[in-house]
């Protein structure tokens, strides 16, 4: 969830910059301990990840102490990403002891848990593509992923399905997006997908014991998780509408089914983020384009895969 600030916060600052609360900056000893905490701590998540076999590439192109970690006790959501702050604020109940101070370690949570981890580190390693988008520093590959998602914000998130009311999901309206709307819409639909992913692939794996990768029988299953979640429409984001008299009327507008992710967004963020190998991706994209609710191939016209 990209969010905006929070109130009161049980803070470890693991990011690009740390403050002082009461002004001034930090010594150059500080700093140095600073940084060391972050890529202390960065290094353990992803090596909790590879633990888990769980996405590590994308977590790796982002400098250790891009991302600024906070804790609170939340209520209204499970997490909440600051793009622009590069600020992830969790439930304490991620920390490691309840402290609100360094990220649990990840072969202690939940499948559950780990979705919304990785919905919102997806959410930062966009923030980070973002941040250099226009500088020429990103990679290929990531320049690339930036490139399309700003190919699929115009093309295909400016005009939306959305449901009205979340409880009928069969009633929808065409609505017309913003520059900004569109972003988060694209942002929130990628998210869920790859959150949903994690989540499956954890689910599959502890059922099966082994690697989902190393097994046709339980990527089979990752398949057919996916297709299933095509043909009932649970791969959608949502935006925050950003005129003020809609807000009042409701934060959120949920994107129906028939502008759910499209084929070919799923097809990138399964090889370029999920890391999932060639097979898998082949046979899901087989598979999902049978279905008469999703876009097969390129959703825009002239946009190469």
């Amino acid at each position: 969830m990209r969010g905006s600030l929070m109130q009161r916060r049980f803070t470890f600052l693991a990011g690009l910059v740390l403050f002082c609360v009461l002004g001034g900056g930090l010594s150059s000893a500080e700093e140095r301990t600073v940084s060391g905490s972050a890529a202390r701590m960065w290094g353990q998540l992803i090596s909790g990840a590879a633990t888990l076999r769980l996405p590590t590439g994308f977590l790796k192109v982002m400098p250790a102490d891009f991302v600024r970690f906070e804790f609170d006790d939340l209520r209204a959501y499970a997490a909440e990403y600051h793009p622009g702050e590069h600020r992830m604020v969790l439930n304490r109940t991620l920390s490691f002891h309840a402290a609100g101070r360094e990220v649990r370690p990840l072969t202690t949570m939940t499948p559950k848990e780990l979705e919304v981890l990785y919905h919102e580190l997806f959410h930062a390693y966009m923030d980070y593509l973002e941040s250099k988008e226009d500088g020429g520093a990103l990679p290929g590959a990531e320049q690339g992923l930036i490139a399309f998602a700003r190919e699929m914000q115009v093309c295909r998130y400016r005009e939306v399905f959305i449901t009205p009311v979340v409880q009928r999901s069969y009633e929808t309206e065409i609505r017309y997006l913003s520059d900004a709307e569109a972003w988060e819409a694209l942002n929130e639909t990628w998210a869920v997908f790859v959150g949903w992913a994690v989540w499956n692939q954890l689910e599959i794996e502890k059922k099966g014991g082994r690697s989902m990768a190393e097994s046709p029988q339980l990527s089979g299953e990752w398949v057919a998780r996916f297709r299933r979640a095509i043909e009932t429409g649970e791969l959608r984001g949502y935006y925050v509408p950003q005129d003020a008299d809609e807000r009042r009327v409701t934060q959120k507008r949920f994107l129906a089914g028939k502008s759910q992710i499209s084929l070919e967004e799923s097809r990138r963020l399964m090889k370029q983020v999920l890391g999932l190998p060639e097979k898998i991706i082949g046979v899901a994209e087989k598979t999902a384009g049978r279905i008469k609710n999703i876009s097969a191939g390129n959703p825009c016209p002239g946009v190469a895969s």
